[in-house]
């Protein structure tokens, strides 16, 4: 019985190689419009869809393969002496291989642009559906969607047949594929649509690498990047030395390029265990860093350090003086390369778009035992507005200190406690399960700086004793969102030891 392979791809890298090995090894080969186009061109006997079908291809193309003796050639078991008897009695040739790669979706909606109708045009109908068929019958039909894979199954076509281990993971990426064709398609119309939240939500990623280790080093992990992913995310970011990343490295650094998008003026972060632990700004990315560094020089040993600004020689001399895992800024001069180069186990990110904003619209998600619970990310509010509750309304320059010691706390494990300057952090209170200790903690980190530093909280002080605590440290300003059923008790604590306090109205909880 002669071999039979269908062959009908969007991009057509390396199909006209194929397609003549498999000429060379006596398949028939079957195919449609452009690439029936295209090989024939390239001299390769090809035998059109409709000679298979006797039916015309029509509705611009739109219905080509939908026919039995498409389907049937796919989807008869060679084992079953019945399914191959009605193949012979209607005429239909099995197909052996087939070869399909889909119109290109994701392509065309991640082009600017692009309209609803282009969009919908790109969907396609025949290519999932053989696809589905050829891969149900994995035994029996080696079904390619990927060019990276004509290689691998001619080579074993030359040697006999492709094995059923080849075909089995050809058959699993098949669904893969078509899977994530279709969570594409269902994103998309979702985001171009009536929006809120979908009744069924299926989310699909590209694997971007294998990770050194997860949290820990006996735990297995990969980094899996979205389709479509904003410029400026972790995602986006490319490794210019250093070795391989670990799953705590990405989401550290994600975590600190989160807080330097907050600033348009040179900042600088150092982050530890997905807190930041210096937050500096400056007239320059130098005196940022600097003021990062000061503002908790033990906690930045073995951390993360981001930057807004193009890390340049003068930067890179600071940094070479300290024990990193990453160093992740827009870009890197030569001289900042040929400093920090010689660190060999540092690893150096580049990421051009680090100052994009991120915004509401962007999901933010987390695992839990049995489910996942999404939400829009926590983005920085125009609406947020500051009202002065205290008798004294914070200086000029206090204002200026809390506005920077709010954009921050955000980005802090609740619960949150932060103690700033007007241009750098001076303690940081992450994490804590009651406000008071975290209070306690940022007032240990600061030491004497504690003394004239403004504080920020993550949401409402339940009692006075925050205050209380923040003026015998010394603090003279407070912002914090307010709505507690004892904001008095805060606001006369405020008031007697001449602290100006001011509510936002929103809370930033972090968990």
């Amino acid at each position: 019985m002669k071999r039979r392979a269908l062959i009908s791809v969007s991009d057509k890298t390396g199909v006209v190689d194929f397609a003549r090995r498999l000429h060379a090894l006596g398949f028939e080969i079957v195919s449609t419009g452009g690439t029936q186009k295209a090989l024939e061109s390239s001299g390769i006997p090809v035998l059109g869809i409709t000679e298979v079908t006797g039916f015309p291809e029509c509705l611009d193309g739109r219905l080509k393969t939908l026919h039995p003796a498409v389907h049937g050639g796919i989807l008869a078991m060679r084992s079953n002496p019945e399914h191959m008897k009605q193949l012979e009695e209607l005429g239909i040739v099995p197909i052996d291989v087939l070869v399909i790669n889909l119109y290109p979706f994701r392509e065309t909606i991640l082009r600017p642009g692009v309209t609803l109708p282009e969009a919908i045009e790109n969907i396609d109908i025949g290519g999932p559906t053989m696809l589905r068929a050829a891969a149900k019958n994995w035994q029996d039909v080696a079904v390619v969607t990927d060019p990276g894979d004509y290689d691998a199954v001619v080579c074993e076509l030359e040697q006999g047949e492709v094995s059923r281990e080849t075909k089995y993971a050809l058959a699993l990426k098949v669904f893969e594929t078509t899977a994530q064709y279709d969570a594409m398609i269902a994103g998309y119309l979702r985001r171009v649509g009536p929006g809120g939240w979908p009744e069924r939500l299926t989310l699909t990623f590209d694997k971007a690498q294998d990770l050194r280790y997860g949290e820990n080093p006996h735990q297995s992990a990969a980094f899996y990047r979205e389709i479509g992913a904003p410029a400026g995310t972790i995602a986006a970011a490319r490794q210019l030395h250093g070795k391989e990343l670990s799953y705590n490295n990405i989401g550290d650094a994600g975590a600190a390029v989160d807080i330097v998008k907050d600033f348009s003026v040179p900042c600088a972060v150092a982050l530890k265990h997905a807190n930041p632990c210096g937050v500096g700004i400056g007239s320059c990315i130098l005196e940022a860093f600097v003021r990062a560094r000061e503002a908790d020089p033990v906690s930045i040993y073995g951390g993360i350090v981001a930057l807004n600004r193009e890390c340049d020689g003068e930067t890179a001399a600071e940094l070479s003086k300290l024990f990193l895992e990453i160093i992740i800024a827009p870009s890197f001069s030569p001289e900042a390369l040929a400093i920090l180069e010689k660190k060999q186990n540092l690893r150096l990110m580049a990421l051009p778009g680090i100052s994009l904003p991120n915004t509401p619209d962007m999901l933010d998600m987390k695992k839990v035992g049995g489910g996942l619970l999404v939400q829009s990310l926590d983005c920085p509010s125009p609406e947020e507005t500051l009202r002065v509750v205290t008798r004294r309304a914070p200086t000029e320059a206090e204002l200026t200190a809390l506005r920077f010691g709010w954009r921050i706390v955000r980005h802090v494990k609740s619960n949150a406690v932060v103690l700033t300057t007007d241009t750098e952090t001076v303690g940081v209170g992450p994490g804590q399960t009651n406000r008071v200790t975290a209070l306690e903690l940022a007032i240990k980190y600061a030491g004497d700086k504690a003394r004239g530093s403004v504080m920020a909280s993550d949401a409402y002080f339940p009692f006075r004793d925050c205050v209380d605590a923040a003026a015998a440290a010394g603090v003279t300003a407070i912002i914090q969102p307010g709505g507690s059923i004892r904001d008095q008790q805060s606001i006369d604590a405020c008031d007697e030891a001449g602290i100006a306090m001011v509510f936002t109205g929103v809370r930033h909880f972090r968990h």
